[in-house]
This record gives C-alpha cells, sequence and structure tokens, in this order.
C-alpha cells in the first residue's frame, strides 16, 4: 500500500505543479502526395491481457489508446498531443500532456512502461533519449513493453512516407487502426530498439517479429 501512495502523491504532483515540456518530434502527418506513400499490407497484432502489478505508463497513449482500452484504471497514459489524448477513447485512470524525452516522474516509479505504436511517430534521433528515460522511470525488476512497426529499406527517392493498417485482437473485441508516418532512411526495426535498450541498461526478456511489425519486452534488472 506504501508504494502504491507514494505513486499517487508523484502524479498528484505532476498535475498540480509540472511545467509542461514543449513538443517538437512527433511524426504524424497531413495527407501526402499518393505516389510519395508506401504502403504495408494490413498488420494482424494479437494482444492479449498481459499480467502487471500496479500501474501502467503508457507511452504515445492518446490517439486509439489500445493499452487503455486493454488496462484500464491501471494506465497512466501520457502523449506529447493534447488533441490525441481528447480523442482517446476511455479507460486510463489519467490522460497527462507530457514529452518522453523528459519525463516529469521520479526514478523507479512504474512496474510496468509500454510503448505500443509510438515509436514510429518518433525522430529516430530522439530514441536513445527516450529509452533511457524509460528505463529512469521503470522500478528494479519491472518491464519496459514496445510494439512498434518495422520500416523497410526503400530504394525509391519518392517514397517520404508510410501508412500501416493494423488490425488489434483485443480480448472481446478488434480495433481496425491506421497509421502513417515518414519513412525513416535505411529502415528500422528490432535490430535498432534491442541495441538502445542494451545501451540503457535493460535486459531482453522475449522478443517476436511478424510481418512489418514486432514486440520486444525489456526488464530493468534488479
Amino acid at each position: 500500500m506504501g508504494e502504491h501512495r507514494k505513486t499517487f502523491a508523484v502524479l498528484s504532483m505532476v498535475l498540480a505543479t509540472a511545467t509542461l515540456a514543449p513538443g517538437a518530434a512527433a511524426q504524424h502527418t497531413p495527407a501526402p502526395p499518393v505516389e510519395q506513400v508506401w504502403r504495408a499490407p494490413v498488420q494482424n497484432v494479437p494482444l492479449a491481457d498481459f499480467p502487471a502489478k500496479g500501474l501502467i505508463l503508457d507511452i504515445g497513449g492518446g490517439g486509439w489508446g489500445i493499452i487503455g482500452q486493454l488496462k484500464g484504471r491501471q494506465v497512466v497514459a501520457i502523449d506529447i498531443s493534447p488533441q490525441e489524448l481528447v480523442e482517446a477513447p476511455p479507460g486510463p485512470l489519467l490522460k497527462i500532456i507530457m514529452d518522453a524525452r523528459s519525463l516529469l516522474f521520479l526514478d523507479d516509479t512504474f512496474p510496468t512502461v509500454t510503448v505500443f505504436f509510438t515509436f514510429m511517430f518518433m525522430a529516430p534521433a530522439d530514441h536513445d533519449k527516450v529509452i533511457r528515460e524509460l528505463y529512469r522511470v521503470t522500478e528494479p525488476g519491472g518491464r519496459l513493453l514496445i510494439w512498434d512497426v518495422v520500416f523497410p529499406d526503400l530504394k525509391d527517392p519518392k517514397k517520404r512516407f508510410a501508412n500501416y493498417p493494423v488490425t488489434v485482437a483485443l480480448p472481446g473485441k478488434t480495433v481496425e487502426a491506421g497509421y502513417s508516418t515518414y519513412l525513416v532512411p535505411g529502415g528500422q526495426g528490432l535490430a535498432h530498439f534491442e541495441a538502445l535498450a542494451a545501451k540503457a541498461g535493460f535486459k531482453v526478456a522475449a522478443r517476436k517479429a511478424a510481418q512489418q511489425w514486432f514486440y520486444l519486452e525489456l526488464v530493468k534488472p534488479n
């Protein structure tokens, strides 16, 4: 109970006193010319009700709000975009405007942190900083769960954008989502995030590569 009260105290302090960092790196895009868009086939993502104690910090929890839909009042959803949080479906305990590059939480606060198809909207140059912040706020022995797309290494210079239709199979329902963003030159996938996670101090507990997406489960050592 003491740890639970401590976490709620931290969240209350953030909501009451924090000066929110300005947003800069989100890569949500307007509709680009059709000839500039690379389109992935539909990605089928099964998402079972994974076990998690205490509160879950969900990075980029606005928009479709998949983790909030799955885990409900366990979830503290942050997003750099106020509009994305407003439009997200109900479920999370809290929705907070916050920049993942500078998290306004104390060290070792959350037993579980999730990033569901959100790194794809961040500039790759920011990934290292974000993962180091996620390591900082994850409890020792806690987990970081990442789902994200695999960007292809395209040789066509006209293709600048990517569109990923995603079907998420939640317990009892299916969510049809669509994600559009800038392509990453040279491609990007599981190996990129494994390297950054190891650099931050995480250990790999599980990994899965399927179609044009991947899942990576990381643990912060005790």
